[in-house]
């Protein structure tokens, strides 16, 4: 029995939903075709992963959440599920594809899609009227990145961090962690088993 082809599973998704455009699985499938470097995986995370990944965050006093490279929302129901009702959520990525998606599926006052880099995030912070984010959340996967992009977008989410507020990072490669030392001191590792592939945990801490 072969496997199918990208397109099948394209036709097949969209059968299942009755749209004559991709859904979410489709959509990421297709993405991750066009763009392997800046996707990462061909699988959107676990609901395990999620919940050990934001496990650590302390949603009472959270007021801005951000996140790096939110593809099709995998993470973007459970944080708004999570978040308190004068709370922002601000999803950064470089795919118009994913961006105007994540505008229409969900329909949030507290949630803004925002076409951008991530080594930009002080400025995109700034523009929404904010001086620092909480957390910062990120699945981009730093050691395909281009030369210098990944030491870089370290060092500026620690400074868009407030002191006590984390980079929770997701990877399935532990060398993410050279990169986020060279910005971060204390950092915090997991693993979780249940998601394919499995994958690295980081909480890196702004102490």
């Amino acid at each position: 029995m072969t496997s199918p082809s990208g397109e099948q599973v394209l036709k097949r998704e969209n059968c299942r939903r009755g749209s004559t455009g991709p859904g979410p699985l489709g959509m990421f499938f297709r993405e991750f075709v066009r763009h392997p470097v800046m996707v990462g995986s061909i699988i959107p995370s676990s609901g395990k992963l999620i919940e050990h990944m934001l496990s650590r965050t302390d949603w009472a006093n959270t007021k801005l959440f951000v996140e790096y490279g939110p593809g099709v929302g995998t993470f973007c129901q459970a944080i708004l599920d999570k978040m308190g009702p004068d709370a922002s959520y601000i999803a950064i990525d470089t795919n118009r594809e994913f961006i105007d998606y994540l505008g229409r599926q969900f329909v949030d006052p507290r949630f803004f899609p925002v076409l951008g880099s991530a080594a930009d995030v002080r400025q995109i912070i700034a523009d929404h009227g904010h001086e620092h984010a909480d957390y910062v959340l990120s699945g981009l996967p730093f050691s395909t990145l281009p030369p210098g992009l990944g030491p870089k977008i370290s060092a500026e989410t620690n400074a868009a961090l407030r002191p006590g507020g984390a980079f929770l990072v997701y990877q399935f490669s532990p060398k993410v962690r050279d990169f986020l030392a060279m910005s971060f001191e204390r950092i915090d590792h997991g693993f979780e088993l249940i998601n394919i592939p499995p994958a690295q945990l980081y909480w890196a801490w702004k102490d």
